[in-house]
Formats: C-alpha cells, structure tokens, sequence
C-alpha cells in the first residue's frame, strides 16, 4: 500500500491490521517502556528526553498514569498476545523515577498480558543517578538486569561528552548492581570521542573489565545534527570523529573484551555467556514484535510498525481524551521485512542463512567470504557470519548482499 511520507495516520483506536494480529510474538514479544527524563542534557544526545527545566517541572506520577492508560489501550488492541518475554526501560534516564513508580508500571505491564516466567526485565540507569539503597529496590521491583551509561573512564572524555558522573562512578555502580542482586550488569562505552588517546580507551576497557561486569556494549561515537556536540564541530572547537582511530578502537576493545572472556554475539555487544546476551535486543534484531511504551516510544507488531507522539505533555493529553497516542505507522512491505531481517540478522555472531538470499545476494556473499568478510566454517553450513574484518565493514556487507 502507499505510505505517506511520514507514515498513515495511526486510527484514533490504535487498532491494527488483521493482517498484524495473525501471528503476534512468532519471533518473540517485548515491551519497550521509555522515560522521557533527564536531570541534564548530553552534548552528544538527540533522544526524545527532556530536563525538567524544559518541561516546567517533571510530572513524574502523571507520566506514569498516561503510561497505564496507553497499557489499558493496547490491551484492546493487543487482547490476548504471547506472556512478554523481555521489558526494557530505556530513556533518558529511568531511574530519576522511583523505583516504587517503576515497579507500578513493571506491575501493570505483568496484569495486563502476564511476564513469561524467567523474563528479561531491564532498566537502564545513569551511574549518578543509583546507589545501593536504589538498585535493591529495584531489584525487589522485579528488575532482573540493568545497563549503565558509563562511556568513558577518563574525565576529559566525559567533559567533552558533558557527561555528569566521576570517571569511577559507573564501575562502582556496576559493583553495587551485582552486590545488590542483579545477576546481569552491563556498561555502555562510546569510543572515538574527539580528544580521546589510545590510552584512554584503553583504561575505559580495563575498567569495564574490572568492573566484572558479564556484559559491554561499546559504540563509535556518532554526531546528531542538532546537538551541541555538532555545533562544537561545526565551528572547529573539535575535531570531526576519524574513522581509522574508530576501526582501531574496535579492534582494542574485541582484544580486550574477549581476553576477559566477553565473546561478541553482534557487533557492538560483548557477553560473559548466552544467559548474559541481552533478549530484549536479540528479539529488536530477530525480527520479533514489540509494544512500545511511552513518549516517542516506537512499536512493532506484525509488520506494522508505529510511533508515539514525542511530547509527554501531548502524549498524556491524547491518553487523557482517551485516544491512541500514536503518531504516525507504516506497514512494512514484504521486500522491507526482507531487507531488515538481512540487515540486522546479519550483525549476529549466528548470522544469516544464505537461502534467505536471492541468487544475486548469494553470488555477493561468495565474494564476500572470497575477500575475507565471512566465516568459512559458518558458509559451510549455509549461513553468512561476519569475520572480525567483516564486522568492521559490516555495512558494506549488507549493502552487497542485499545489492544495493
């Protein structure tokens, strides 16, 4: 069907295609709650997040209770789905709610359509913004995982990140996350920041590694237009990231992450083992279906994807009228679906099997594994798995395989 440029207008219901309902949660369902806050904006951040100042304050238990009422409404929707294998609170930073509000919500999501037994259930959280008080209540909330933003170890990293946590705060925390119960902890790094030495990163990796931690997701620094970062570029008070230092801080971390015994299962995401990995981001990159919760929140149920209107203050006024709070949706074609599954299924350690390839997506992969970018053991037996150069070019990779 024709899609608009921004999408069709999502009905005022939310209801979704029968043709979306068909097969709901074959590859897995999840919830995706997003809270919109922060306590200060990032340089580098173009997320849907807002200080309290730019809001007038920080309504808190109003954002929770228009998050209930967007619950109430995709259970009409969404009546009787799969139990939800994996919830993730991503933001902004959710911990500046408390964990009483996140364990309501966490509460609602299980009364609404049942949490799988031994479901994922994460939060992520700034390091400043927990101690140990915190994390054993949300802990006792049902969080059964939690993703630190630590970036860096190196305070003029940090400074130029304006990043507001102590260069040891996020390993600290980590500490106190597993001393608090949380059997999965993981840190965030992002590498290639302007002004970042080889030494630099190489104390952030050794505190990462220090830290215990059974997961790291490591990030090239990428620069968002309309960010203060950018204009500090765009006026030459810092250097652009350089792709060399990056492909070169990649190689660091898969040294050092996997000498600690961190194995990659996609390329920007190490884990201690296959319980560590991540669900909720294996069903995002496994093609599975998703409610998205929240502000700015994006979904996908069925080849039908949709997203909320960004605003928490007009996303609780269309709850409140009790209308959809999406703003836009697509319904994905079969040749999109097609080209996601291979674009994401591809970044996996497991790959993808070649016979979802057409002939000249094959013939591409022949020569990708001839010029060293695929694993010869796993074409083999009939998938495409990308070798540790090919994770460096992984996008131009894709882009053969699929013969863009």
């Amino acid at each position: 069907m024709a899609q608009l440029p921004d999408g069709e207008p999502v009905p005022d219901t939310g209801v979704l295609p029968e043709s979306a309902l068909a097969d709901v949660g074959g590859r897995g369902f999840g919830v995706y709650l997003h809270v919109p806050f922060c306590a200060s904006r990032c340089g580098y951040c173009d997320f849907n997040t807002y200080t309290a100042s730019e809001l007038g304050g920080a309504d808190t238990e109003g954002y929770v209770e228009a998050v209930l009422a967007e619950l109430a409404l995709a259970a009409k929707v969404l009546p009787a789905p799969p139990r939800v294998d994996t919830v993730f609170v991503g933001g902004g930073t959710p911990t500046l709610l408390k964990p009483a509000q996140l364990g309501r919500m966490l509460e609602a999501i299980d009364g609404t359509w049942g949490l799988a037994a031994g479901a994922e259930v994460t939060t992520e959280a700034n390091p400043e913004s927990v101690d140990p008080a915190s994390l054993r209540e949300l802990r006792a909330a049902g969080f059964t995982r939690i993703s630190l933003g630590m970036q860096s170890a190196a305070p003029g990293v940090l400074r130029i990140l304006d990043r507001k946590h102590t260069a040891g705060r996020a390993p600290a925390a980590a500490i106190e996350a597993r001393e608090a119960g949380f059997e999965h902890v993981n840190l965030d790094l992002i590498y290639g920041t302007p002004g970042e030495t080889e030494d630099d990163f190489a104390a952030s990796l050794a505190a990462v590694v220090g830290a215990g931690v059974d997961h790291v997701s490591a990030y090239a620094l990428i620069v968002e237009d309309g960010t203060r970062l950018s204009a500090r570029i765009r006026r030459g008070e810092l250097a652009s990231p350089d792709d060399d230092v990056a492909a070169d801080r990649y190689l660091a971390a898969e040294a050092a992450l996997s000498a600690a015994g961190l194995g990659w299962y996609e390329v920007s995401n190490w884990a201690a083992d296959q319980a560590a990995r991540c669900a909720h981001n294996l069903l995002y990159w496994r093609g599975g279906d998703w409610w998205g919760l929240g502000p700015g929140a994006h979904s996908h149920v069925g080849g039908v994807r949709w997203w909320n209107v960004k605003h928490p203050a007009k996303y609780a006024a269309r709850l409140g009228e009790g209308l959809s709070p999406g703003l836009g949706r697509e319904v994905l074609t079969e040749e999109q679906r097609h080209t996601e599954d291979v674009l994401l299924r591809l970044r996996l350690s497991e790959g993808l099997p070649l016979d979802v390839l057409d002939e000249a997506g094959r013939a591409a992969a022949g020569q990708a594994l001839a010029d060293g970018l695929l694993e010869p053991s796993a074409y083999a037996e009939g998938r495409a798995a990308l070798t540790l150069r090919g994770r460096l070019l992984a996008d131009a990779v894709v882009h053969s395989l699929l013969a863009w």
